[in-house]
């Protein structure tokens, strides 16, 4: 019996397959099409998602291949510079096109011992108190003790379930595209500025070699948006928005996306659970749908590998919806809050002219963007230490890099006493001592941090360590040896060995 099967090759279940092999789970993906796709839908990472790709030791393959570009003007357009100090060594944005974040994350999977199974489509499943029964176009039966919908909007996992899907509908259409341009730069550039001052939804971006990705517009909203439009569509509208076709010509792929806004009634039924679009969509401004979708998978990995080891303490797994949908239902509200600021009417075009103007208050600022970029989520742990629920962001210790001690996806304790103990749970938590002056950018004596980076115990006390721990992190092995699970002393940095 397969551990896990993923529904979709994309970068929500190429990240879970990745983050579920580190623990040794068997997992195949399931994606229906045979090739990989070569429409660029998503531009880049966020911070969050960067940080994640830093602390799987991914980082410098995504770097090789895409550009840093400042933060500011992703709430709604509105082009303000980035906050001073934001909370994060990766405070930038990494323009990379989606098609080549689906490569680096499929080899990285496969790399690790996913199975990636191609051109295999999923048309039926059942589940019982053992596994799940998924069934394939082909005829072909497969068994897993689990099984992840992370197939996109129109999810079929979700479908089959009966999972309900409410929210709002499309108003709105918008087309999508890569081609060449028949006017000089200057010329397009002057243009697209006069045209940007009112239809925020209207853009030329070069690509290189005298190729654009150019966003426009529709004249309606389609029946079907899985039917590309034609290129003569596109031509259209880019003359009544804009004046001007521009001469494009040569299109590498057209598409179109929508605004519907939904969320699933639940992210789990029974041994089937939905993350990424599947569990939820919403329009793309601000970039945030690859990178919610990348953080599912990175919440959901380690809690679902715990529920197939064996140690998963109770109720562990049911933590995913608790704190990931929430998170969803904060993205869907501030992409309807920037749609509704990009609209040409004069009534949100005066609400967007307020919020620019409160947007230069430092402090509002830098709320949007951490919205935006993911890194002002804290989840709710209950009452406790003021980093309780928050991702650590990356520190410098004495030895390296916080972020290069997370690779292998386990939970650590970063102990800056040099008199804690994880005694018990050495195969699941490494212990880090670094009684190094690390500064003002670790603020507690000794975190806990569970495997997705955020802060599960913060403080000094022993006792109060041991209470903690096995809500995250299940029963203690009881014949372990006291003291287990670290190498080292005061003043060096020690992490442990499985």
């Amino acid at each position: 019996m397969i551990d896990v099967i993923v529904v979709g090759g994309g970068p929500t279940g190429l990240m879970l397959a990745a983050e579920l092999r580190l623990h040794g789970v068997h997992t195949v993906v399931l994606e229906k099409e045979a090739e990989p796709g070569k429409v660029v839908r998503a531009l880049g990472l966020h911070a969050r998602s960067i940080e994640i790709m830093d602390q799987r030791g991914l980082l410098d393959r995504f770097l090789a291949l895409g550009r840093q570009y400042p933060v500011g003007g992703f709430f709604a357009a509105i082009g303000k510079p980035a906050p001073d100090r934001l909370d994060s060594a990766h405070a930038y944005v990494l323009g990379i096109p989606q098609t080549t974040t689906d490569r680096l994350l499929a080899e990285h999977a496969a790399e690790l011992g996913a199975e990636i199974r191609r051109g295999r489509e999923l048309v039926g499943l059942s589940q019982d108190e053992d596994g799940v029964t998924a069934e394939l176009a082909d005829g072909t039966r497969l068994r897993s003790r689990y099984l992840v919908g992370c197939d996109g909007g129109r999810s079929k996992v979700r479908k089959l379930l009966g999972v309900g899907f409410p929210g709002e509908p499309s108003r709105v259409d918008t087309l999508l595209g890569e081609m060449e341009v028949g006017v000089p730069p200057e010329t397009l550039a002057d243009r697209m500025a006069e045209v940007r001052k009112t239809q925020k939804r209207f853009g030329f971006m070069p690509l290189g070699d005298g190729v654009h990705r150019v966003v426009v517009p529709a004249a309606g909203v389609a029946e079907d948006r899985s039917v590309p439009p034609s290129f003569e569509e596109v031509r259209q509208q880019l003359r009544v928005v804009a004046g001007t076709d521009f001469g494009v010509h040569s299109p590498r792929w057209l598409s179109r996306f929508g605004d519907g806004t939904r969320l699933a009634e639940r992210y789990r039924a029974g041994r089937v659970l939905l993350a990424g679009d599947a569990a939820h969509v919403h329009p793309p401004t601000g970039g945030q749908g690859l990178n919610l979708g990348v953080q599912d998978a990175f919440n959901l990995g380690w809690k679902l590998a715990a529920e197939v080891g064996g140690w998963a303490p109770e109720g562990l797994l049911d933590t995913y919806e608790t704190e990931r949908r929430p998170v969803a239902a904060d993205v869907l509200d501030n992409t309807r809050a920037q749609m509704q600021l990009m609209s040409v009417e004069p009534g949100p075009q005066a609400v967007r002219r307020l919020v620019s103007e409160l947007m230069d208050f430092e402090e509002v600022n830098r709320y949007l963007t951490e919205k935006i970029i993911a890194i002002g989520i804290r989840y709710d742990f209950g009452e406790g230490h003021e980093l309780l629920g928050r991702r650590q962001r990356d520190v410098e210790l004495g030895q390296g890099r916080l972020y290069e001690l997370m690779h292998a996806g386990r939970g650590l304790l970063l102990d800056r006493t040099g008199r804690l103990s994880v005694a018990g749970w050495a195969d699941r938590i490494d212990h880090v001592v670094d009684v190094s002056d690390v500064g003002e950018e670790l603020d507690a004596p000794a975190v806990l941090l569970r495997p997705d980076g955020h802060v599960a115990w913060a403080g000094d006390d022993q006792a109060d360590l041991l209470r903690q721990i096995p809500r995250w992190f299940g029963a203690p092995v009881t014949d372990r040896a006291v003291g287990a699970g670290r190498v080292g002393g005061p003043g060096a940095m020690a992490q442990s060995r499985r």
